[in-house]
This record gives structure tokens, C-alpha cells and sequence, in this order.
């Protein structure tokens, strides 16, 4: 009876807890099932929001993985000479690019695709495989359309291509170093492709394609930016006299061996940079092997000391000063004249001459007694009138201002050496400016390398009739000086020779020189002046009037004609001829 109890109770206590958990059960349940329907509430809400109120959401995700943009490359303005000729001009080429997750599982087509871009297949499989992780390499840049097309036509997996634009240029080296270069990005390097790379390259536009997974195109390009091009440039530059001054510039170095040579034309009655060469040049349209010093514009980056094409504006000083004319006598004795503990010699001893003939015969002691008489403040006043130490402000890069020396004391010596055109440096567009001040009587005009459609006024920065009267002495210096081989047959020159000895690392060479002339044609009515300058020339034959005034001669011979100047002794040339022509119908009538 006791143990069927005790049976009793356990049962009755199981019972008990069963009955408490089953109690339990349905609450828990229902709490399970109500975080599920909100759950699903929540979710189906967010759904329903984006497809109806937010459904742009989901187009900008779906587009992240199937729409891209690409970069329509915009055309780069084209360079004109003056005349409208081009001198530099974008074509279209094309780049190839590959992806190398897709190219590592083409083997087979490795050495396919290596002949069809003209590359070693050992080359090819080694550039897919090291960067077999990424998602771009290049595979060829700027080739030809026609190039990409005959690649493309293979239909390899992860060959791709986009279209971009190359620089040409028609005239190679005769215009490089003043037009300058682009790199393979369209931007530019050097010259005025530099020094106007903002105005000449245009705003780049935006196509979208649709692509899929593998992204190959699912959809035609869209353009939604049209590409706007860069704004044109036409250059001060005559490129018959570019050409003609390059021809004539390089014959003349390469048969005087010289290490360079430079050589600057500007138009006297605007400023203009006419003509601007130099040699060594570089052709831009082949950039294997470049060399910096070939890519040089020395006509604006080269510093020279004058020499003796200094000494008219010594004379313009000393003319200034009312103590001047070009009747006044000068002593130069014999040929040498002590200076403190230096001295300053001239090549012979010329006696007493007057100021005209320290021109011809390009006399040290002549320039350097009118600079010790008038002062060091004339004369530097007058070297910065004409634009000596100071920037020409082209905005050509690279630029140089030269060295004019500026000292509240100057030593009998150094006031002597600076009047004959040693102690401070000159780049050849800076002589070519002075030399255009002495053309125009006196006026200074800023100087361009951009076409101008209207004349500067200009600003008088030398009185008028010294001008004039320093440009007259300078054609003695042509008929009867060291200029003589400068001259040109019917029209008369006005111009000045210089030969400096070259510094070396322990002072001046005595075996090292420049040779330079500077002058202003026709010397009646001045329209172009030029600076020529032959730079380190081999052998004994080293003077200016030697080497750089042949070619000023040549050079402007030639442009007299091409611009059409009438030369001054046309009308009697004509009479004699017509009269010729008449003499012999008579006779023979």
C-alpha cells in the first residue's frame, strides 16, 4: 500500500511540472510568430518603398555594376604661323588596353595578339602574367586607327581600346623650339604648347555604354557631354622667313663647326616676332633619343655678353648728354690706354677720329672715353630703356631676363668694359629688342610672339633724331667697317659686329668665341631688325663680321623680297633697263 502511494506521488508531481510547461509553450509561440510577421512587414515595407517612392535606389545600384562612363578625349587647338600655315595639329589615334584577369586564361591567343602589336610574345606572357591581379595594363599607345582595328578584329577576350589624339608636327625642327612639344597625355612639355596649355586644350566630353559581368558592351555608347576643343593660336612667325632663317642658320654652323647658333627676326613697325631659329633643333615628331640641349630656345634662354653690337647705345648715351655729335673728335692715341691697373686696347692705333668712325672701327677706347665722360648713370640709363636686365614678357617659359649690373660705385674700369658690351649678359631677343628701339626712332614696343591685327602704340624711350643719327653711323659700319659682308645688294644696312671671347672656368678663353651681329634693314625706313649669333665656331675664322653677318645678309636679302620691299634703287634699275630695251630696238630698227 505504501509503495503504490509513493508511485502515486511521483506521477501526481510529474503531472504537475508537465502540465506548468505546456502552460508555457503557446506564450512563447506566439511572441516567435509575431517577430516573424514584423519581420516581414518591415521587409515587404522597405520593398514596396523602394519600388514605389525610392526606386531610383535601386537604378543607381544596378547601373554601379552595368552603366560606365567614358572620357570623350577633346581635340587640342591647332598652332598657326601668321599666314594660317599649321604648325602643329592633333590626329586622331587610338590606344589599346587589356585586361589581364580575362588575357592570363587566353594562352593560345598570346602569340597571336603579340604579332598583331608588333611585340616579342615573351614580352606579351610576361606583362599579362605579373599583373595577372589587376584590371588594366597598356598594350600599345597612340597608334593609327587602322593599327587598332587590324588587333581588334582578332576578338580576344580582354583586348579593349579607346580613342585619344596625337600631336603632329608639319614642320618638324623648324619651328620646334618655339612651338614646343606635347607629352603622350596631349599635354604640354615645351615652348608654347607649355606656355599656353590651357588655351589650347579643350574640355573633354562623356559617353555612357552599358556593359555586362564581363564587361563587353551590352548597349551602344550614349554621349551625354559633347567634347568642346581647344581654342586655336596663330603665331607672329612668317613661316617662309622661319624656314629660310632655320636653312640658312644651319648651313652656317655646320660649315663653321660651331657648338650653336641663334638667330631672331622682329617686325620694327609691331613688335612681332617674325622668325625665331636655333641650332642644334630636335624634330618633335620622333621623341626617340631626345636630347635637352637640342630642345633649347637659346634665342630666349642663352645668355651672351654683347660685345661691341653694345657700343651704338654708348654713343646714344654719350649723343644725350649734348656733349656728343657724331663730328666730335676722340683721341685713341695708339691703340692702348692704361685704365687704373688695366688696360683696354683696340685692334690698331687710329689717332684722333670722330665718334662716327669709333663705330667703324669698332673702337674700345673711343666708347670707353664717351662712357667715362657722360657716367655710369647715362649709360645704364639707357641699357634699361631699351629693355637690357629686364624680362622681353612674352610668356615663353623658361624666359631669361639677363644681368645688367647695378653698383653705386663704378670703378674707371668696369664703367669702360660695360661700354663695350662685357660684364652683363644679353639673351638674343633682348638685342634683337634694342636694335628694334634704334629702327623705330627711338620707340620701344612690347614684343609678341602672337599675331597682332593692330599695331602698339609703343613708348618713347630714346630721343628721336639720336636715334636716327646712331642708325646712320651704323650704315658706315656696314659700307665701310667690319659689317661689310652684312650688306645687300639695293637696299642699305644699318648694323653692328661683336666678337667675345667665351668664359671658361678660370676667366675668358683665349682660343673661345661668339660671334654676333645685329642690325636693322633697309636702314631708310626700317622694317625688320635680326640678331644673328654663332656660338664656340672652329678654326681662326671666329669674328662676327666672319661668321654671323653673311648670314644676317642672306637671311634678310631673302625676306626683304618675300615681304615685298621695294628696294631703294628699283626705280634707277628700271630706267637703265628700260632704257637698255629701248637702245637695242633702235639699233635694231
Amino acid at each position: 500500500m505504501k509503495a503504490s502511494a509513493r508511485n502515486s506521488d511521483k506521477n501526481n508531481r510529474k503531472n504537475a511540472r508537465a502540465g506548468k510547461s505546456l502552460q508555457g509553450y503557446p506564450a512563447r509561440y506566439r511572441i516567435l510568430k509575431g517577430l516573424f510577421a514584423l519581420a516581414g512587414v518591415v521587409i515587404l515595407s522597405r520593398v514596396m518603398y523602394l519600388q514605389v517612392y525610392d526606386s531610383s535606389f535601386l537604378q543607381q545600384e544596378g547601373n554601379k555594376r552595368a552603366v560606365r562612363y567614358e572620357s570623350i578625349p577633346a581635340h587640342r587647338g591647332v598652332i598657326f604661323d601668321r599666314n594660317g600655315k599649321m604648325l602643329a595639329v592633333s590626329a586622331p589615334v587610338m590606344t589599346l588596353w587589356g585586361d589581364p584577369r580575362q588575357l592570363i586564361d587566353q594562352h593560345e591567343h598570346w602569340p597571336e595578339l603579340a604579332r598583331a602589336l608588333d611585340m616579342p610574345a615573351s614580352e606579351l606572357a610576361t606583362r599579362i602574367r605579373n599583373n595577372a591581379s589587376k584590371e588594366f595594363i597598356y598594350l600599345k599607345r597612340q597608334i593609327t586607327p587602322e593599327e587598332g582595328m587590324a588587333v581588334l578584329n582578332l576578338n580576344i577576350p580582354g583586348v579593349n581600346s579607346y580613342d585619344e589624339h596625337k600631336r603632329y608636327y608639319p614642320m618638324g625642327e623648324v619651328a620646334a623650339h618655339l612651338v614646343g612639344i606635347t607629352g603622350i597625355d596631349d599635354k604640354g612639355q615645351e615652348g608654347l604648347e607649355l606656355g599656353y596649355d590651357s588655351w589650347l586644350t579643350g574640355e573633354p566630353g562623356t559617353r555612357r555604354t552599358l556593359k555586362d559581368r564581363r564587361g563587353r558592351l551590352a548597349k551602344e555608347a550614349e554621349v551625354t557631354k559633347s567634347a568642346e576643343p581647344g581654342k586655336e593660336i596663330m603665331l607672329s612667325i612668317d613661316l617662309r622667313l622661319q624656314y629660310m632663317a632655320y636653312r640658312e642658320l644651319k648651313k652656317a654652323v655646320t660649315e663653321l663647326k660651331a657648338s650653336s647658333g641663334s638667330l631672331v627676326m622682329l617686325d620694327i613697325e609691331t613688335g612681332e616676332v617674325l622668325a625665331m631659329v636655333n641650332q642644334p633643333s630636335y624634330n618633335p615628331n620622333n621623341r626617340s633619343g631626345m636630347q635637352a640641349y637640342r630642345m633649347r630656345n637659346r634665342g630666349m634662354t642663352d645668355l651672351y655678353e654683347p660685345g661691341s653690337t653694345l657700343k651704338p647705345f654708348t654713343v646714344v648715351a654719350g649723343m644725350e648728354s649734348g656733349r656728343y655729335n657724331r663730328d666730335t673728335q676722340i683721341e685713341t692715341g695708339n691703340g692702348y690706354m692704361q685704365v687704373g691697373r688695366n688696360a683696354v686696347r683696340d685692334l690698331g692705333g687710329y689717332g684722333t677720329i670722330d665718334v662716327e668712325t669709333v663705330l667703324v672701327r669698332s673702337s674700345n677706347i673711343g666708347v670707353s672715353k664717351i662712357a667715362m665722360d657722360v657716367g655710369a648713370d647715362s649709360v645704364i640709363s639707357v641699357m634699361r630703356r631699351i629693355g637690357l636686365g629686364q624680362s622681353v614678357g612674352t610668356g615663353f617659359p623658361g624666359e631669361r631676363t639677363g644681368f645688367l649690373p647695378f653698383k653705386d660705385r663704378w670703378s674707371n674700369f668696369e664703367l669702360s668694359t660695360l661700354s663695350f658690351g662685357y660684364g652683363l649678359t644679353v639673351t638674343p631677343l633682348q638685342l634683337a629688342q634694342a636694335y628694334m628701339v634704334l629702327g623705330a626712332g627711338g620707340v620701344l614696343r612690347p614684343i609678341s610672339l602672337i599675331k597682332r591685327d593692330v599695331p602698339p602704340q609703343g613708348k618713347r624711350v630714346l630721343d628721336e633724331q639720336v636715334a636716327e643719327e646712331v642708325l646712320d653711323m651704323l650704315t658706315a659700319v656696314v659700307r665701310n667697317g667690319s659689317g661689310r659682308r652684312a650688306s645687300i645688294p639695293s637696299y642699305p644696312v644699318a648694323g653692328k659686329t661683336g666678337t667675345v671671347r667665351k668664359v671658361g672656368g678660370s676667366g675668358y678663353t683665349e682660343d673661345r668665341y661668339v660671334g654676333l651681329f645685329a642690325g636693322v634693314v633697309p636702314a631708310d625706313n626700317p622694317k625688320l631688325a635680326t640678331v644673328v649669333i654663332i656660338d664656340d665656331p672652329a678654326g681662326e675664322k671666329y669674328y662676327g663680321g666672319l661668321t654671323a653677318a653673311p648670314v644676317f645678309s642672306k637671311v634678310n636679302a631673302q625676306a626683304l623680297r618675300m615681304l615685298g620691299v621695294k628696294p631703294k634703287h628699283q626705280d634707277v634699275l628700271t630706267a637703265k633697263v628700260g632704257g637698255w630695251f629701248r637702245y637695242v630696238l633702235n639699233d635694231a630698227g
